[in-house]
């Protein structure tokens, strides 16, 4: 049976993306959202060459770029702080610019996220392959909730096999 929408109102899961820290700055060609275009739907913030300069000048540490170790690394916290927090992680990809992560939990997608980040800068630390004071991560995060099976399945096949340039919307993937 394929369910259309959960009738408790909880989400199957979450497809959780964080960034590495100066690599998808507002005014990239990819588009971005802020605090004020960060609802379902909502445009995004488009290309500007200019305003994508000025932010880079003022970034506060070079761009973070995740190297095969490190990407070894956080996958394995990712895991366990699934495994800890007794969420159902079903699909996990880190890149070396971003990670993407489909879990279900039994708490909203912040705690999740903030638990991801927290966890995987911890044991980047602790295995010697992060020294900085600051975080590898940029602010924030992505948290959309996956409300149907298709979507669900989508978000797996996107993680495990799609790793394009553009981040599709829950629409593109069915």
């Amino acid at each position: 049976m394929i369910r259309e929408f959960s009738e408790d109102h909880i989400p199957l899961a979450y497809l959780i993306t964080f960034r590495c820290y100066g690599t998808w700055l507002h005014g990239d060609i990819r588009g971005s959202v802020d605090r004020h275009r960060n609802q379902y739907g909502a445009p995004l913030i488009p290309a500007d060459p200019r305003w994508k300069r000025h932010n880079f000048i003022t970034l506060k540490e070079d761009p973070v770029r995740l190297c095969k170790r490190q990407r070894d690394v956080v996958t394995l916290a990712i895991k366990q702080t699934c495994e800890h927090r007794k969420c159902g992680l079903y699909a996990v990809n880190v890149r070396s610019n971003h990670c993407h992560v489909v879990v279900s939990a039994g708490c909203g997608p912040s705690k999740i996220l903030n638990a991801l980040k927290a966890n995987s800068t911890r044991a980047l630390r602790e295995a010697d392959q992060w020294r900085p004071a600051s975080s590898p991560w940029a602010n924030g995060g992505s948290k959309r909730y996956l409300w149907t099976d298709i979507h669900f399945q989508r978000a797996i096949d996107y993680v495990e096999f799609d790793q394009g340039d553009v981040f599709p919307s829950l629409d593109d993937l069915i």
